[in-house]
């Protein structure tokens, strides 16, 4: 069975600030590919309820999010509320600003994917994946390798939630996605280059492969190899 991400994405939110952290869930969502395009958020009462907040509060974010541009409501009986098939394109904040802000946090997220997602690839490998496992990960990788630059960083960020996903472990692809909503801002602040997105697409493909394949050594390995090139990128950016 795969698990998912859904799941561990919209998850009950911490007592404290409601509207914010709903906000912050449906936009992670939406960002990391969860909820695509043109799809429809669960129901309002099964969100809310999975989300462990008020129908209210729920409302109020989704307000928010339709005026942002993220998201559209539609009545009648095949309405709810929908991603809108173009997202807004985040700001171009510089770089180094954003660096600057993160401070000592960028290295700490860094690590933090490095433990997490090289370990994530070394435990899906160990796993005796499903028939739905397996496809849910090539199908992620084809849209990955097949995505045009307007929706590489979402669908990127999706792959990488597949192999989380694919260990059978729920706080693990929570753990995952929050990371990947950590260093996104500053993914996003940097060019996305060609030649780069090609040697990725070949390293995923390597990934999955010995994910597939049942290679626990060789999925970390290459998992590594593929997280430290993406780091070396940032701090060349950031020098």
């Amino acid at each position: 069975m795969v698990v998912q991400a859904d799941e561990a994405v919209f998850r009950p939110v911490r007592a404290g600030n409601p509207f914010e952290e709903t906000v912050e869930r449906l936009l992670q969502a939406i960002k990391l590919g969860v909820v695509g395009p043109g799809d429809r958020l669960p129901p309002e009462r099964e969100l809310a309820a999975r989300l462990s907040v008020s129908r209210v509060t729920l409302r109020e974010a989704i307000h928010a999010l339709t005026e942002a541009g993220y998201v559209e409501s539609r009545r009648g009986r095949y309405g709810g509320t929908f991603v809108n098939a173009e997202l807004p394109k985040p700001p171009r904040t510089p770089a180094k600003r954003i660096a600057r802000d993160l401070a000592d946090g960028l290295e700490d997220a860094l690590t933090l994917r490095n433990v997490l997602e090289t370990g994530a690839a070394e435990a899906a490998a160990a796993r005796e994946l499903t028939t739905a496992e397996r496809d849910h990960l090539r199908r992620c990788l084809d849209e990955n390798a097949a995505a045009s630059l307007t929706d590489y960083r979402r669908l990127d960020s999706r792959l990488h939630l597949a192999v989380a996903e694919v260990t059978g472990s729920p706080s693990l692809t929570s753990a995952v996605a929050d990371v990947r909503m950590r260093l996104n801002e500053l993914l996003d602040a940097i060019p996305l280059l060609e030649r780069n997105i090609a040697h990725s697409n070949v390293q995923h493909a390597v990934i999955v492969t010995a994910i597939l394949t049942g290679d626990p050594a060789a999925a970390r390995r290459a998992m590594q190899e593929h997280l430290s090139g993406t780091a070396a990128l940032l701090r060349a950016f950031l020098a």
